[in-house]
């Protein structure tokens, strides 16, 4: 099980490197929505405390 994981994990590093060598652009706009998406439901937990607290 362990080595099926390393192999996992190294098929998943070199996937990601080669889309950011072969495609940069395309590989910054998809790191920018994936900040945008956390940046909103960190957002949305704030207003629900916010909402808890009043």
């Amino acid at each position: 099980m362990a080595q099926a994981k390393k192999i996992g994990m190294y098929l998943a590093v070199v996937f990601v490197l080669y889309t950011i060598i072969t495609s940069p652009d395309r590989a910054g706009e998809l790191v920018q929505i994936g900040f945008n998406g956390i940046s909103s439901a960190a957002h949305g937990v704030g207003d629900f405390m916010y909402q808890l607290v009043n």
